[in-house]
């Protein structure tokens, strides 16, 4: 991979301290998953999600390794990034997208994995900070109908995707998803594996894309067996959401 990915985050210099351990543990998931599923693990990037964590958690973490961080809420998110922003960290945002938010977005974030529509795509690129490079972008697809889900419809991707690759400012770099929750191994990797169908058919299109955004705490695993390059991990590292 061209940036930081799973190759840097080493076990060395690992401390003794509870999240230090939980970090070992989400390394050596992503090691067996890996190898489960034939791929090298270097190819797996690993993003925590540190919505609702204090500053000292993210550093702790930077401390060991861990470079790409996820947020989700902007007025909790935007103190974080000043505050470490002498650490050289790799910014995602991973919440749903508003109006209001995309010039903080495009001025403070390096990664957005929730883009789904072309008013925001347009909107971003125009407050995108010329001194910056491109922000880069995940469309969000939305693959269950569940209410509470933001992401743009299957149907609705080659026109979004040929819509941001225009964009001067963004870099389309591939496809994001939440799905519906299950413990069912099965079910979890049908979902991915849908996913996976849309992504290299934009690629087939042209699109030259290079990231799959899904799995989190409970399905990392699944994801990774259907060709996840990127995992979102918050509760395997911090448990129940606090916010300090």
């Amino acid at each position: 991979m061209t940036d930081s990915g799973f190759s840097d985050q080493t076990n060395r210099g690992l401390e003794s301290s509870p999240l230090a351990r939980a970090y070992r543990t989400v390394l050596q998931r992503l090691d067996v998953a890996a190898r489960e599923a034939g791929r090298h693990a270097a190819d797996i990037r690993l993003l925590a999600v540190s919505k609702g964590q204090p500053a000292a958690a993210i550093e702790e973490l930077s401390r060991l390794g861990q470079r790409d961080f996820g947020e989700s809420y902007l007025q909790e998110a935007l103190p974080k990034i000043d505050r470490l922003g002498d650490q050289k960290l790799i910014w995602h945002f991973i919440g749903p997208m508003q109006t209001s938010k995309c010039r903080d977005i495009a001025a403070h974030f390096d990664w957005i994995h929730s883009l789904d529509s072309a008013a925001h795509a347009d909107r971003l690129d125009r407050r995108r900070p010329a001194h910056l490079p491109p922000l880069q972008v995940c469309l969000q697809v939305k693959l269950s109908p569940e209410p509470r889900k933001s992401g743009a419809d299957p149907d609705q991707l080659p026109g979004l995707a040929r819509h941001v690759s225009r964009l001067p400012r963004l870099r389309l770099r591939g496809l994001m998803t939440i799905p519906e929750a299950s413990p069912d191994r099965t079910l979890q990797r049908a979902a991915y594996a849908r996913l996976k169908t849309l992504f290299c058919a934009l690629q087939a299109a042209g699109h030259d894309l290079d990231t799959l955004s899904m799995g989190m705490s409970a399905d990392l695993e699944a994801a990774i067996l259907e060709g996840s390059t990127l995992v979102r991990v918050g509760q395997a590292f911090f448990g129940a959401r606090s916010v300090g």
